[in-house]
């Protein structure tokens, strides 16, 4: 009996030692340093190549480092010998997820959870996680096993939480998101991760005054945890501070993994220190060197860095190229935005340059960023001088404003009609404008204008005449209101009452040869202008003309008669 308590005591001894370099590849996870955690695990599995939680954390690792197939290839060999090991079923389901195979998943992930009785919180966590973490995976889902995992006796379990944590976030439901990183700090107050995840979600609010002291409180708890420091590094780059960027980059690449990676974040500084040429020199050099195996980043940075030397030609041969040798997974909105940027500049490329922006505003989940690229495309062919993209961008900003007023519809109506695009102007001027504003002036007068300019310059086509009554009709109103309230401005809008008048009177006697209408909104012109000697000139002229003509009239009938 003591023999077997010493093997036993022996053989616990050797799992803890196990136990603690399984956790020493978990926190190198958790840092986001994958190849020291694949490390890790391979020293573990080369020693006990049936260690479960070092062969399913080996498996992970792989995952985080884009390799489904090398985690296929070490969950299907594990599987073999341990069919019923659920964390391994996990794993697997993980696998199938990233594989489209969702049904084939779901049942890993039940089989997993039944054979651990439903009430091991490692096993519900890693098939939240891999829910989580799959394109394909069920948020919802995942969300329902955390819940279950909570309700294990003795729960306390921080990670269950920050799980919870990422699958709100998968829903873009940021409030419990945020509330789950919260529970997760309230059982580890020194868990990073949590709070360095409730900056992610106010980071894509786009709001730095909360992510930015969140991602510093994430060093304050573990200096070593490097998302943080690349999080700041990001930050104080896109927003070209060029002394912070190159402060966080040093602290993150001193606590992280060496990778190709940081030697292209070095690169980059060069950009944000305007030294165009020499990131240009180093794009190319690495480009030369790695070949293939080069990040296709390098040929974003000198497409950005050509484009800043005002050379659009260049910078639009090395986006071309990032975009055919980047993965599309790994293509973001700002990349298409900057295509439409570069495309824009050139002439043929109008339609794929509005196509390349589309494609950033469709990409991005974020509310704000979605305004700003469309901000930022209207600024970019306003200032270009490129008027019917300028009116097109103002239409697809306009639905995303939540409360339009004149201003905002004068201005989208305004660049169609100085493009060009008087049917389009018309339609927000007498459509939307009159009737989301009745009683303002702008909407009937610019009716009236986009009218006229869609016809002939004569107007024999008459399409302005509506429009034409509807501004008399409300500049009439707008003066007899305005008189009743005892205002100096009474008189505002009577020359666009007489204007109009005048416009239907020759419509009516140039076009129409209907002499009596036009005498009709002559007469109207007298009644608010009774001094206006041109008007009572043409009325003399018409009335005369009317006169002149029914005796000849009366003539003719009289010949007519004295012949029968």
């Amino acid at each position: 009996m003591r023999f077997s308590l010493l093997v036993a005591g022996v053989a616990c001894l050797c799992n803890v030692a196990l136990a603690q370099s399984v956790d020493q590849g978990k926190q190198f996870l958790y840092y986001h340093r994958y190849k020291s955690a694949n490390d890790v695990f391979d020293k573990i599995l080369a020693s006990n190549p049936n260690n479960i939680d070092a062969i399913y954390w080996k498996g992970q690792t792989l995952l985080d480092m884009k390799d489904s197939v090398g985690a296929q290839d070490v969950y299907s060999k594990a599987l073999q010998t341990n069919g019923n090991a659920p964390l391994l079923l996990a794993g697997m389901g993980g696998v199938e997820l990233r594989f489209g195979k969702t049904a084939d998943a779901k049942q890993r992930f039940e089989t997993a959870i039944s054979l651990s009785k439903g009430k091991d919180i490692n096993v519900l966590n890693a098939v939240a996680d891999n829910n989580i973490d799959a394109p394909a995976g069920d948020a919802q889902y995942a969300i329902e096993k955390l819940t279950q995992a909570t309700q294990v006796k003795h729960f306390n379990n921080a990670e269950t939480y920050v799980l919870m944590g990422d699958a709100y976030r998968k829903l873009v439901d940021g409030g419990n998101a945020v509330q789950s990183y919260q529970k997760a700090l309230t059982l580890d107050p020194k868990d990073a991760e949590a709070k360095y995840k409730i900056g992610k979600i106010y980071e894509t609010q786009n709001n730095p005054e909360f992510y930015l002291p969140a991602y510093t409180d994430a060093i304050q708890l573990d200096p070593n945890y490097a998302p943080a420091y690349y999080a700041l590094y990001t930050h104080y780059f896109n927003h070209g501070d060029v002394d912070k960027a190159t402060d966080y980059l040093n602290k993150y690449i001193a606590v992280a993994d060496a990778s190709p990676q940081n030697e292209y974040d070095r690169t980059a500084l060069l950009f944000l220190q305007k030294k165009y040429d020499d990131a240009i020199a180093a794009s190319k050099d690495a480009i030369a060197k790695q070949g293939d195996k080069a990040d296709p980043h390098y040929y974003l940075l000198a497409a950005y860095s050509y484009d800043a030397k005002g050379d659009s030609v260049d910078a639009k041969d090395y986006l071309t190229q990032y975009f055919a040798k980047q993965k599309p997974a790994d293509v973001i909105a700002m990349d298409y935005k900057f295509m439409g940027k570069i495309q824009s500049e050139f002439p043929s490329d109008s339609a794929a340059s509005i196509a390349s922006y589309q494609k950033a505003i469709e990409m991005d989940t974020v509310l704000a960023n979605k305004l700003q690229i469309i901000k930022d495309a209207q600024a970019n062919a306003k200032a270009k001088g490129q008027k019917a993209a300028y009116a097109y961008w103002m239409g697809v900003g306009y639905p995303f404003i939540k409360a339009p007023t004149e201003n905002d519809l004068y201005y989208w109506g305004y660049a169609n009609y100085s493009a060009g695009l008087f049917k389009t102007a018309d339609s927000i001027f007498c459509g939307i404008y009159e009737s989301k504003f009745p009683n303002e002036f702008f909407g009937y007068y610019w009716c009236m204008k986009s009218k006229v300019a869609e016809d002939d310059s004569v107007g024999s086509q008459g399409l302005a005449v509506d429009a034409y009554i509807r501004l008399a009709q409300v500049c009439t109103t707008l003066d007899s209101t305005a008189h009743a309230a005892g205002s100096p401005d009474s008189v505002k809008y009577k020359k666009y009452i007489i204007d109009s008048y005048s416009q239907l009177a020759g419509y009516y006697n140039n076009i129409k040869k209907d002499r009596d209408n036009a005498l009709l909104y002559l007469h109207k012109i007298l009644e608010i202008d009774p001094n206006n000697a041109d008007v009572q000139k043409f009325i003399k002229i018409l009335e005369d003309a009317a006169k002149r003509q029914k005796a000849r009239a009366e003539a003719a009938q009289k010949k007519e008669t004295r012949t029968k």
